[in-house]
């Protein structure tokens, strides 16, 4: 199997070259930009696996490329800033981010957080539900396919993992913890801001009426649960 491609996108010189050394050691293969606008070009001629993006830069910045890229891409996407307030978090999530984190940073943090996203988990887990259909929603989680109202629904592959393992849960409450690991993997568990922003995001896109969800419920103090109104099989 090739080696996964990672594009760096930093107008920070020496944040660059750390990163390519060490991205390199580690048996990626990878690529740089200094700015959004030469990151969407070095994007298409690259075709990365996975991006890692700086937000304060010269030109187009991170969140306006992110923006860019997710428009096209489901490439996983990790924020890598200085910007440590959660509203930065929350808008470069919102901008189509996977993950976010903040400079300084260790490289192990790094690099498993690389491998989390890069993984992709199962689409039909073991046990795990194949259908859900009800009156306006059906979930295709083997070929993933959302239809809602009869029209097609696209999902980014976080957004369908987190839904594919509500819909697991047959109902039962899902603790924001639990969650996270089982989508982003173990070394998460406090990055509730993050469940919030991608429930936002599968509220908006397949609930009847987003502000009064049917399917996505929150359980205060606890997570979330997916109302099984009809068949799952």
């Amino acid at each position: 199997m090739s080696a996964a491609k990672v594009l760096v996108v930093d107008d920070e010189p020496q944040i660059r070259r750390m990163l390519r050394t060490t991205l390199a050691a580690h048996g990626y293969q990878v690529g740089d930009a200094r700015c959004g606008e030469e990151a969407l070009q070095k994007f298409r001629e690259f075709l990365p696996d996975l991006v890692i993006m700086d937000l304060n830069m010269p030109g187009m910045g991170g969140l306006e490329a992110c923006r860019e890229l997710r428009a096209d891409s489901d490439v996983p996407i990790i924020i890598l800033t200085v910007r440590n307030a959660e509203s930065d978090k929350v808008e470069a999530l919102d901008a189509g981010a996977d993950d976010y984190i903040c400079k300084p940073f260790g490289m192990n943090e790094l690099m498993a957080r690389i491998r989390a996203a890069l993984r992709r988990a199962p689409t039909s887990p073991e046990g795990g539900p194949r259908l859900f259909s009800s009156e306006d929603l059906e979930i295709d989680f083997e070929n993933r396919n959302i239809r809602v109202k009869n029209r097609s629904v696209h999902l980014t592959p976080k957004e369908f993992d987190v839904l594919r393992y509500l819909v697991s849960q047959g109902g039962r409450p899902v603790p924001h913890r639990q969650l996270l690991q089982a989508v982003w993997g173990p070394d998460y568990g406090s990055e509730n801001d993050y469940l919030r922003v991608f429930i936002n995001h599968l509220r908006k896109k397949i609930e009847p009426d987003p502000a009064k969800p049917r399917y996505i419920l929150t359980e205060p103090w606890v997570g979330y649960r997916f109302v099984l109104t009809k068949d799952v099989s």
